[in-house]
């Protein structure tokens, strides 16, 4: 079932999200649910809170990067509850965009390496090393359950020049070929 992402200034959003045990009710149909919802929508990563569930909970599927990235290639992971341990190495700038932001795409600055501990969709606990495109992609739907998103990271500058475009995606005025939740959407009266 595909599910409607929630757009920029949705309060889900910016909430830190809380960790879920095995026995979350319905973990595994909203694992299939959030994989349809990101392929359907054209993303490589979707997070619980952009489906408006606060859980700690993400999946990545980098393979749409895989000609330009090779390590890319089926690469495709659910994280559950995870946490990043460390970051490191020399930080570089890549071109970000969201489902919870349409029509947005902003250079953000992150560091190359990371270090996550998670759980994989069987609740076995799992620490693993990441980098490059794969670790960056990863650290944006990480920044999800931290109650964080893309355009948090630009500078402030660039933020308020980008702000009648976010308060267009809040308000629905944008077009968008995928569900979507919009906060401040008024309802109009037939």
């Amino acid at each position: 079932m595909i599910l409607p992402i929630v757009a920029y200034g949705h309060p889900t959003l910016k909430k830190l999200a809380e960790e879920i045990d095995k026995d979350y009710p319905g973990l595994d149909e909203l694992i299939s649910n959030m994989f349809e919802t990101m392929y359907i929508s054209s993303g490589v990563g979707l997070a619980a809170p952009q489906v408006n569930k606060s859980i700690r909970l993400f999946m990545v599927d980098a393979t749409p990067f895989a000609e330009e990235y090779p390590e890319a290639a089926d690469f495709s992971k659910v994280f559950i509850n995870p946490y990043i341990l460390e970051e490191t190495g020399e930080e570089w700038s890549f071109n970000e965009g969201c489902l919870s932001v349409p029509n947005v795409r902003e250079d953000i600055i992150r560091k190359p390496k990371i270090t996550i501990e998670y759980h994989d969709r069987d609740f076995n606990l799992i620490e693993e090393q990441y980098e490059g495109v794969i670790a960056r992609i990863i650290q944006h739907e990480y920044d999800h359950i931290e109650g964080r998103i893309f355009v948090d990271l630009v500078n402030p500058l660039r933020k308020l020049l980008l702000k009648r475009k976010l308060n267009d995606i809040s308000t629905g005025n944008i077009d968008v070929d995928y569900k979507m939740i919009f906060p401040l959407k008024s309802k109009k009266k037939k």
